[in-house]
């Protein structure tokens, strides 16, 4: 089957890049981008663009038939910290969507689902240290009880209506090209444009909080790797747990001293500190490197060097 890719919230942090990614393995002709304005441009002007309410089924489906779509990757969410301070928007928004596209799965009009969970599923009775596959889920917050119920519905639909549902539980993610979207381990991508910018940084959360993390390049892999495995190689149709590296805002400091050794850091942990206290410190993605050999690639002092790299020259380009 060639793909006809639909990309539902293109313009958010990792929807960007994936829209990018996957324009340039597929052609742009067959990767149709939207979201629900034109607030990222370079996404907007790089090939075809569909203005697209997530919540709105007929709007989806419309925007299916329009392109013959036959794969969605669904990347439109209210993420941790926001969702806190709007949780009825926030339980629309991820459940809406996700019923959706299943639903236009179950009725045949779309072939293959990608669907994103998140450390968010585990809450402060999960075991932090090397989280297992499959473990204790009490999730503390909206963004959280949302994915955990998302991952049910997969799970359920696959089973009972064979819906090809993919989905990996995305750690923090670190990019130089987008600006966080509201995320709880978002410090970890404003400290290094603080560090270009200010030399300082005063990061919401204590030094010792450590959390799993993962640079762009490898969450887009492994977000392509997993639709493009065999359906028969996965074994797990809730979500795979993903993981890179771990560290915390003590580590990273260090690891950009190493370039700018005036680097200074000060800590005011606010309410993103009792988020990341219920999530753990690292992850086993054994499953995930045995089903569909899933690798990382990037060390936490190999996403120091590109991030501090290319915002260098992103603000000598635009000073």
């Amino acid at each position: 089957m060639n793909p006809k890719i639909l990309i539902i919230g293109a313009c958010g942090q990792i929807g960007s890049e994936l829209t990018h990614k996957l324009r340039s393995i597929h052609g742009k002709e067959n990767v149709i981008a939207s979201d629900i304005s034109y607030n990222n441009l370079d996404v907007v002007n790089s090939g075809v663009f569909e203005i697209l309410d997530a919540q709105d089924y007929t709007s989806v489906k419309i925007c299916i038939d329009k392109h013959r779509i036959n794969t969605v990757y669904l990347m439109a969410a209210m993420l941790s910290a926001t969702g806190e301070k709007y949780p009825m928007k926030a339980w629309n928004l991820n459940m809406d969507s996700l019923f959706h596209v299943l639903n236009l799965a179950k009725e045949g009009f779309i072939k293959k689902l990608f669907w994103p969970s998140s450390i968010a599923v585990f809450g402060p009775t999960t075991p932090k240290e090397n989280t297992p596959q499959y473990t204790i889920m009490e999730p503390s917050t909206v963004y959280g009880m949302t994915k955990q119920v998302g991952e049910r519905w997969c799970e359920y639909y696959n089973k009972q209506y064979n819906v090809d549902v993919r989905s990996v539980r995305y750690p923090g993610i670190i990019s130089w090209k987008t600006m966080p979207g509201g995320g709880t381990t978002d410090y970890a991508v404003e400290i290094y444009h603080k560090a270009i910018e200010d030399n300082k940084y005063e990061c919401f959360l204590t030094k010792e909080t450590e959390l799993p993390m993962m640079f762009m390049d490898d969450a887009i892999k492994a977000t392509i790797d997993i639709m493009d495995a065999k359906p028969e190689t996965l074994k797990i149709r809730s979500s795979y747990n993903l993981s890179a590296i771990s560290f915390t805002p003590e580590d990273i400091t260090e690891s950009i001293q190493k370039h700018l050794p005036d680097f200074k850091i000060s800590y005011k942990p606010d309410f993103r500190q009792k988020i990341a206290d219920t999530w753990p410190n690292s992850i086993d993605d054994s499953r995930a490197r045995e089903d569909w050999n899933w690798k990382h690639s990037f060390s936490l002092d190999d996403i120091t060097k590109e991030m501090l790299t290319n915002l260098k020259q992103l603000k000598e380009e635009t000073a």
